[in-house]
């Protein structure tokens, strides 16, 4: 299925009951879309910090957390203090898209994944998220710019 980019509300999505985040291999969750999820899912930032003890997290690996109705990966793309790999984040998405056949997951909401100026290129990266889900039965919903969902008012 292909991978559609788009901006809007992650979180606010209809339709979205996977998330996945660009995540280093320590399990620190203190940047970017990642303190969202941290407070979101206290659970999955628990049992994700105890996955990383001990070095068990490796670059290219993903860490899975479900609690029913929702379901977050983590792919492990760079290791503390050093940049992101291309590769390990490739290998990431791969291994992801495998493991999404046994959870009965057809649809990943996703952040622009590291397109800051000190992590990868975008280009590269876009390019790499367009070709990887091709033939998947999952659809890749890729948000390229945050815009807030309205708030029903509180009247």
């Amino acid at each position: 299925m292909p991978t559609a980019f788009t901006k809007g509300d992650i979180f606010e999505t209809s339709g979205i009951g996977a998330f996945a985040f660009g995540a280093n291999t320590s399990g620190t969750m203190d940047a970017g879309i990642a303190v969202a999820m941290k407070k979101r899912w206290p659970a999955f930032a628990a049992a994700f910090a105890d996955h990383c003890k001990d070095g068990k997290l490796k670059l290219g690996d993903v860490f899975l957390w479900s609690d029913g109705e929702v379901s977050v990966f983590a792919l492990a793309i760079q290791d503390v203090d050093k940049k992101p790999s291309m590769s390990a984040l490739t290998n990431a998405v791969r291994r992801m898209l495998a493991l999404t056949g046994e959870a009965k997951i057809k649809r990943i909401g996703m952040p622009r994944i590291v397109g800051n100026p000190t992590g990868l290129d975008w280009t590269r990266v876009r390019k790499m998220l367009g070709e990887v889900t091709v033939g998947s039965s999952v659809r890749l919903d890729v948000f390229e710019q945050f815009v807030r969902a309205p708030r029903p008012d509180a009247s």
